[in-house]
């Protein structure tokens, strides 16, 4: 069955960085597009960065120039790199991915961006 697993998370400064990890399985990594979601405390979850089966990547403007995409393919993992983080930043972070019309989703993982 399709499992994503996070992990990464934690607290950062403003201006610091934190490296998030997706380890995928269950289904054929390299076929499909994989991204990475938020969600902050009484707001919906929305997308922050979507990697595709050919690696092109997109990014929701307030993450743009911040925070990269990447994903090995060798080794059925997605990345999210985060550097100038910022308090607005603090949010669960989830990956996903829609295999057979399904989106499936990991557990999450918490950041936390405070001085």
């Amino acid at each position: 069955q399709v499992q994503l697993v996070e992990s990464g998370g934690g607290l950062a400064q403003p201006g610091g960085s934190l490296r998030l990890s997706c380890a995928a399985s269950g289904f054929t990594f390299r076929n499909y597009a994989m991204g990475w979601y938020r969600q902050a405390p009484g707001k919906q979850r929305d997308l922050v960065a979507i990697i595709s089966s050919g690696a092109n990547t997109n990014y929701v403007d307030s993450v743009k120039g911040r925070f990269t995409i990447s994903r090995d393919n060798a080794k059925n993992m997605v990345y999210l790199q985060m550097d100038s983080v910022k308090p607005e930043d603090t949010a669960v972070y989830f990956c996903s991915v829609r295999v057979l019309g399904r989106d499936r989703w990991g557990q999450g993982t918490q950041v936390t961006v405070s001085s």
